[in-house]
This record gives structure tokens, sequence and C-alpha cells, in this order.
């Protein structure tokens, strides 16, 4: 579904990105992690197009990712969510699903309008909305284009603890569909309990790349996410 090979990212002299390597399969949900500055927006947003790299390769579906075909194939959910002031909630999903070609969509999105409590702020304007809504909104306007690859760059931060579980319970229903799905997080302990395997980020270059059941065989069943991460990035609570 996704590979990406050598890719490189430099900004001037910081070199961000540096060689890094990795593929995730069709129906894998992959959390990417590392402390602040070793790389993960910086490599989503190459695979989603929004930053050009300095050296390697991105493919989606075998399809460069700044192919229209590819482009066509998956979802990009960014930290900040990128909510219009003028447009309501109703028209934020009407724009995503004419964006996308998508001819009955009523019901998927009152479905996510559920999940997420806003069927009753469907009438509000974006600029009405709080940061934790208007980041249930860009969730739900990703999640109704029905794409191959979901790219979540900081999905649970700002929203309620309903909506973590909701939305963990939908990583989990879109990998059954054969979905891939890549979050870069900071909350380790939610990932920890959907992801299928971890990426490891720390300065610019992949440190961990297994499998949650490898991890554990590896470390120990009582060993946390949480402790490997702070014990191979050198980070203190």
């Amino acid at each position: 579904m996704l590979k990406v090979n050598n890719l490189e990212k430099s900004f001037k002299k910081l070199k961000a990105l540096k060689g890094i390597s990795f593929h995730i399969s069709s129906g894998e949900i992959v959390g990417i992690l590392g402390p602040n500055g070793a790389g993960k927006s910086t490599t989503i947003k190459l695979i989603a197009g929004l930053l050009r790299p300095s050296n390697g390769d991105i493919r989606i579906n075998n399809k460069d990712n700044k192919s229209v075909e590819a482009k066509k194939s998956f979802a990009y959910i960014p930290e900040i969510p990128q909510v219009y002031d003028y447009l309501t909630v109703d028209e934020h999903m009407a724009f995503i699903a004419n964006a996308y070609g998508i001819k009955s969509y009523e019901e998927k999105a009152n479905y996510y309008f559920g999940k997420f409590d806003l069927t009753d702020k469907r009438d509000k304007l974006g600029k009405e909305l709080s940061k934790g809504m208007k980041q249930k909104v860009s969730i739900c306007c990703g999640l109704l284009t029905d794409a191959d690859l979901f790219l979540f760059d900081e999905p649970m931060i700002g929203i309620d603890p309903k909506a973590i579980k909701e939305l963990k319970l939908i990583f989990k229903a879109l990998a059954e569909e054969e979905k891939s799905i890549l979050i870069s997080t900071h909350l380790l302990d939610s990932i920890e309990a959907v992801c299928d395997r971890v990426l490891i980020l720390k300065e610019g270059e992949i440190v961990i790349n297994e499998t949650m059941e490898d991890f554990k065989q590896r470390n120990g069943k009582d060993v946390s996410l949480e402790d490997v991460f702070l014990e191979v990035t050198n980070e203190s609570i």
C-alpha cells in the first residue's frame, strides 16, 4: 500500500530525515513516534505531498505519491485542523464529498457526526467551533473520503476522551476493511492498544520498526511502549 524508500529531507543546514525506509501493508495500523523534532510530521507531510523530499521515493498503491492516482487514494488529517470560518459543519462534508466525487455521503456523514457528538453542531460555522470541535470536523472530513490510506498527524490532541475512544474503534474498523493507517502521536498509551506496528524516530532516523507482537516478545509482556520509547530516545519525564 505505502512504500517509503531512502527518504531524506533537509531544511537549509538541518537534515530532518536521514534516509528512512519503511512500508505499510493493507489493513495495517502503524504508529510513527518520536520526540519533538524527530521528523514525524515531516514524514507525513512528505507522504501527503505537502513537502518536497531532498531524496527518496514514495509510492502509494504502486503510484508516485504526487500523481493524481495516488492522491485519490489517501486522506490526510493534519495536526492543526483546516476548517473554513464561513462554512457550516454540514457544508464542510458536502465540500469534501464534491471534491472526491462522492455521490451519496449523507448517511456516512450522519454516522460520524453521531460518533463525535457533532449532530447538534452541523449548522455551526467553522469560526464558531472550539478547537476540539474543529479537530473532530477535520477527522470526519478525512474519514468521509473512504480512502485506502489514512495519514493522521496528532489526531487525538485536543479532543475529549470519548472521542479518542471512538477514534480508536474506527481505526480498528478501517483496518478490518483493509484500509491502511499511519498515525503520528505523542499519546503512547492510546496508540499502543491499536497499532499493529510502531516506528520510532530519533533525530531523523528510524531506531525501532517492529510489530507490537515482536515488541512484546523482545521486551517482555509487562514492558510498556512508553518505557522503551523513553529508553531508545533518551527522553525523560
